[in-house]
């Protein structure tokens, strides 16, 4: 009698560790990722219209909004409904690259240099004006990253491709008050920096910009080399995440919310284009 208890307990308690070893395998990605040094806290997979997500700004209320390189659209996302709940036109067809919003007012950067100017863009009639960037009036650049600095009431624009700077990537400002542009970056990254090492040393391409609303550090994807990077207030690396291909098709938006909370979007590639709530280690 003893014996057959004793063979019913050992059976329990290996049926047991079997449900328990298959339960954390099936545990979503954070489980899985943190040896990378991030964790996927929670992932979103996007309906077709966002296939070529290119940049999102989180709006408040669990929602995000979001542009793609193709089409003149904002697209208001819920991540609670997993729905596109708005889509907003503001223009015709172009390559789309970036996106702040600020008290009613969205800003939409074009690779060219040109920023998008929408008053009130969720209303019935949003006032549209294009802002023209010194950046507009270079050849041969690419720009796409953007970022509304409010403590200094400016846009940041951060350059991707620049074919007549070689050595370094600059980050220029809009001021929003006086109207105009700073023919100079307010910092430059260079191409030879030391914190820019492994694999991609010695390139860097800029896919979007943010601001930490806690740190005021500024965080900077780079989509081409699979990688953020975090630099200081004074714009200087400090330090650099690796992006798994598996889990970062192509991230090129970046978006945190007042607390911190960190989010990163990729277009589609393999699977479905997403958002990724990521959690740095």
């Amino acid at each position: 009698m003893k014996k057959t208890i004793t063979g019913t307990l050992i059976i329990m308690l290996s049926l047991v560790l079997v449900l328990l070893f298959y339960s954390f395998e099936k545990e979503d990605s954070r489980f899985k990722n943190s040896a990378a040094g991030y964790d996927i806290v929670q992932k979103w997979e996007l309906p077709e219209e966002l296939n070529e997500v290119s940049a999102i700004e989180w709006i408040g209320d669990q929602k995000v909004a979001a542009v793609q390189d193709e089409d003149g659209i904002i697209f208001i996302y819920d991540l609670d409904s997993g729905k596109i709940e708005k889509e907003i036109s503001f223009g015709s067809g172009g390559d789309y690259e970036g996106l702040s919003i600020s008290e009613g007012t969205a800003y939409v950067l074009r690779s060219d240099g040109t920023v998008f100017e929408i008053k009130d863009y969720t209303g019935q009639d949003p006032e549209v004006s294009p802002l023209k960037t010194n950046l507009s009036e270079i050849k041969d650049i690419d720009v796409e990253g953007l970022s509304l600095d409010k403590a200094n009431n400016r846009l940041l624009l951060a350059v991707k491709e620049d074919k007549q700077d070689k050595k370094a990537r600059g980050v220029y400002t809009y001021d929003l008050k006086q109207r105009k542009s700073n023919g100079q970056p307010v910092f430059r990254i260079k191409l030879s920096d030391p914190v820019l090492k492994g694999k991609a040393k010695g390139k860097f391409n800029p896919s979007e910009i943010e601001i930490h609303p806690k740190t005021g550090d500024y965080y900077i994807l780079d989509a081409k080399n699979l990688r953020l990077v975090i630099a200081g207030k004074d714009g200087q690396p400090k330090s650099v995440q690796p992006l798994n291909k598996s889990d970062f098709s192509q991230p090129e938006g970046l978006t945190f919310t007042p607390d911190g909370t960190l989010y990163i979007s990729n277009e589609a590639g393999d699977g479905p284009a997403n958002i990724l709530q990521i959690s740095l280690n």
